[in-house]
């Protein structure tokens, strides 16, 4: 998570603290939640299935669900086609380019493609 970098438009450097977070259930743990929140970035993380029984086992004392926004969550939909779309590219999903210069080009051509 600290390697987390948001680039800028223009000069400056990346910010590194984003102003939320879409994530799916592998990033639903407890320490993730606590990091986020300590600073100050706002979360849409799904609760895992055994995380809902453990907190409904515990009663009173299991706490409140993370609040969860199911329109912002349909979002990371999105991205989640397009990768799968660009992974269809052999040379991209196994990356046979020897420099992120070349594989960065190669996404480039790729995505043009998907989008012509």
């Amino acid at each position: 998570m600290d390697a987390i970098r948001v680039p800028r438009i223009g000069p400056g450097r990346p910010r590194v603290r984003p102003a939320h977070v879409l994530g799916d259930k592998g990033y639903s743990s407890k320490a993730i939640r606590t990091w986020l929140r300590r600073r100050g970035i706002g979360h849409t993380i799904p609760e895992r299935a055994d995380q809902i029984r453990n907190r409904l086992r515990r009663g009173s004392h299991g706490g409140r669900p993370p609040a969860f926004d199911k329109q912002l969550y349909k979002r990371r939909n999105v991205v989640e086609r397009c990768f799968n779309r660009l992974k269809q590219w052999r040379g991209i999903a196994t990356r046979y380019d020897k420099t992120a210069e070349s594989y960065q080009a190669a996404i480039t051509l790729a995505s043009l493609l998907m989008w012509a």
